[in-house]
C-alpha cells in the first residue's frame, strides 16, 4: 500500500492500544490502564484521526492543539512538560519562555520561543497572530528537543486521513524507525 493512499480499515482505541503494545511502544500495564480509562468507548469504531489521538491517550505522543489554547505565554511550557513526560524526562527542560517580537500580534509577530535543555539555551523562531494559537512548526521543533540525542526514538509528525470541515490537532509521536514503519503498515499513518 502506498503511503499516500487512503487507509480504509476500521479502528478502535482498543485495537490501537493492542498494536502499540505488540510493537513495544507501551507496556502491558500502560495498555490495560489506557483501556480502563477508555472503558465506555474503547471498542467503538473510530476514524483514522481518532486513532491518531489514541497515540496521545496511550502516552506515546503529544497533541499540539489546533484551536484556542490558554495563552502562548504559558502553554508552550505545558506542552514541553507533556513531551518530556512521553520521553521519560530523559533531558531537563526548564525556563520555557516566549520573547515577544517588535510587531503587533494581530499583524503577525515573530517571537522567540526559548528554553533550557540540560542547561543549554535553545531558541526557536515562532510566528504568532493571536495569543491563543500555537505556531505548530515552532511547537514541533521544540518538542524534538525533549528526547536525548542518543535515544533510538525520534519525534515524528503523524499524518492521517483528514475529514473535511474539521479542525485537526498536530499529533507528534515518539517512535523508533521500526515502530514508525509498523504504525504505517498497521494503522496507515504517514510521516
Amino acid at each position: 500500500m502506498s503511503n499516500s493512499a487512503s487507509f480504509t480499515s476500521s479502528f478502535t482505541y482498543a485495537h490501537v492500544g493492542e498494536i502499540l503494545h505488540e510493537i513495544g511502544m507501551v507496556s502491558e500495564e500502560r495498555w490495560r490502564h489506557g483501556l480502563e480509562e477508555a472503558a465506555d468507548w474503547a471498542h467503538k469504531e473510530v476514524r483514522q484521526y481518532d486513532a491518531a489521538m489514541a497515540l496521545v491517550h496511550f502516552g506515546v505522543a503529544v497533541s499540539v492543539h489546533a484551536e484556542g489554547i490558554g495563552s502562548i505565554y504559558e502553554d508552550y511550557e505545558a506542552l514541553m512538560e507533556e513531551a518530556s513526560a512521553v520521553a521519560g524526562h530523559s533531558v531537563t527542560i526548564s525556563n520555557v519562555r516566549l520573547i515577544e517580537g517588535e510587531e503587533e500580534l494581530q499583524d503577525g509577530r515573530f517571537d522567540t520561543l526559548e528554553f533550557e535543555r540540560d542547561g543549554q539555551v535553545i531558541s526557536i523562531e515562532a510566528e504568532h497572530f493571536k495569543e491563543y494559537y500555537y505556531d505548530h512548526e515552532a511547537a514541533c521543533n521544540a518538542i524534538a528537543y525533549t528526547a536525548r540525542d542518543d535515544d533510538t526514538r525520534q519525534w515524528h509528525t503523524v499524518d492521517f486521513d483528514r475529514d473535511k470541515y474539521r479542525v485537526h490537532e498536530t499529533i507528534v509521536v515518539l517512535a523508533t524507525a521500526e515502530q514508525r514503519q509498523a504504525l504505517t503498515d498497521r494503522l496507515g499513518f504517514r510521516f
